[in-house]
C-alpha cells in the first residue's frame, strides 16, 4: 500500500541518519525535570488553622505539581479556607464520608486538620497510591468507571476538574452524581469562572464571594461554586449582578 511504503522510506531515511544526541545541558536539564516528578514539595500553611504540636506539625507535604496532568495546587490559604469549610460541613452528617475529585491538596489539608475523617481522593496520578485505599484511580473521561462500593455514598463533594471545557465538566459531573448520596450531600465545584453557566445549569452552583488562588499563579480567574448557603462564611454567595 501507498501507506505502507511512505512509511518504510520515511524509516529508512531516519535510519541513514546519525543517531540523536542531546547536548550535556540538555541532558542535564531532563534528569532534572524527570527527578522532579518525584520530590515531595513542603507547603507552610498559615499558623492560624493548622496543628501546631512539633516542628513538623505546620508543613504540607505534596507531590510536585505535574504539568502535564494539568496539576495546580491551590496556595495555602486558599486549601485551609476550603478545607475548614469542609471539615465544619462534615459536622452536619453523622459518619460523614468525602470525595475529592482531581484536587489531592485538599485531600492531604483534610487528612492533616482531622486523620479520622473519612476521605476519598479520586485522581489520575498514580503518585497518589501512596494513600492506600483511601485513594481510587479516575479517568474523567470514563466518569463512572469507579469501584460499586463508592456509588451513592458521599455526604460531600469537592470537584476540580482537570480542564477548563464544557465536556470535562459535562463527564465530571456524571461522577458527582454517581458519587452522591441520594438523600442529602453537598458540592463544592473549583473550577474558572468561564464555567460559570454551564455550573449552574449542570449543577445547580452558585459562586461565593472567596475566591481561590493556585500556587503557579494561573491567568485564568478561578471560584469556588457552592450547593448550599454557608451564611458568612466564604464571604456568603455572591449577589447576582
Amino acid at each position: 500500500m501507498e501507506g505502507e511504503d511512505e512509511l518504510r522510506k520515511q524509516n529508512a531515511d531516519v535510519e541513514d541518519d546519525d543517531p540523536l544526541v542531546l547536548s550535556s545541558q540538555a541532558l542535564a536539564a531532563l534528569q532534572e525535570f524527570l527527578a522532579d516528578q518525584n520530590k515531595t514539595a513542603t507547603i507552610t500553611p498559615t499558623p492560624s488553622t493548622v496543628d501546631n504540636g512539633g516542628d513538623d506539625s505546620d508543613k504540607v507535604e505534596l507531590v510536585t505539581e505535574d504539568w502535564r496532568l494539568s496539576q495546580f495546587w491551590y496556595e495555602p490559604e486558599t486549601a485551609e479556607t476550603v478545607a475548614e469549610e469542609v471539615v465544619t460541613l462534615s459536622c452536619r452528617f453523622s459518619g460523614c464520608r468525602i470525595a475529592c475529585i482531581a484536587c489531592p491538596t485538599l485531600y492531604v489539608y483534610l487528612k492533616k486538620k482531622d486523620p479520622s475523617l473519612q476521605v476519598q481522593l479520586l485522581e489520575y496520578d498514580m503518585r497518589f497510591e501512596r494513600y492506600g485505599s483511601e485513594f481510587t484511580f479516575y479517568d474523567y473521561n470514563e466518569p463512572e468507571e469507579l469501584p460499586p462500593q463508592l456509588k451513592h455514598c458521599f455526604h460531600i463533594i469537592v470537584a476540580d476538574p482537570p480542564y477548563l471545557s464544557k465536556e470535562c465538566l459535562e463527564r465530571v459531573t456524571r461522577t458527582i452524581s454517581f458519587l452522591a448520596s441520594p438523600v442529602d450531600s453537598l458540592l463544592l465545584l473549583l473550577t474558572g469562572d468561564v464555567q460559570r453557566d454551564h455550573a449552574a445549569e449542570m449543577l445547580g452552583v452558585r459562586p461565593c464571594v472567596f475566591k481561590p488562588h493556585h500556587s503557579s499563579k494561573l491567568g485564568n480567574e478561578f471560584r469556588l461554586f457552592i450547593s448550599y448557603d454557608p451564611g458568612t462564611r466564604l464571604g456568603g454567595l455572591e449577589e447576582d449582578s
